[in-house]
């Protein structure tokens, strides 16, 4: 079984984005190198909206990326650069990246908000626009030597 892990974060002001831009170069240098990262995709949606969506061996894989370097730096601060955040996770047979539709669904029919200190009104209930379903970047594991 794979493990799927779909976040979707909205950037709340324009001042947050380049220090968002760097964490998220770093830590996807960090998800690369990943022990037991398997494949993934990062959407730039509309409005400072962020998609990710990442397939992992199972779920402790996936919480030791997200409780370690670059990814456990950023965290804290998504609590004030975000007004909107979420994530749904699920396990499939497949170790096929879900496309954007597959991943709105999920989000809306088992998602769960995540903390922010300045959530928009619409993020409690997880009411957004569909995310585009083209010009997501692939992240692809880094081959280890």
């Amino acid at each position: 079984m794979t493990f799927v892990s779909i976040t979707r974060l909205r950037i709340r002001s324009l001042r947050f984005m380049p220090q968002f831009l760097v964490h998220t170069m770093w830590t996807g240098r960090q998800i690369k190198r990943a022990d037991g990262f398997i494949d993934g995709s990062l959407l730039a949606d509309r409005k400072r909206v962020f998609w990710t969506a990442t397939l992992w061996r199972d779920q402790a894989a996936m919480r030791g990326y997200m409780t370690s370097g670059a990814h456990l730096k950023a965290m804290p601060k998504l609590l004030d650069w975000c007004d909107e955040a979420s994530v749904v996770h699920w396990t499939q047979d497949s170790a096929v990246t879900p496309d954007w539709l597959e991943a709105d669904r999920r989000m809306r029919m088992e998602g769960r908000p995540s903390k922010v200190l300045n959530p928009s009104p619409n993020h409690r209930d997880l009411l957004y626009d569909a995310p585009r379903t083209t010009g997501a970047v692939p992240i692809k594991p880094t081959e280890q030597a």
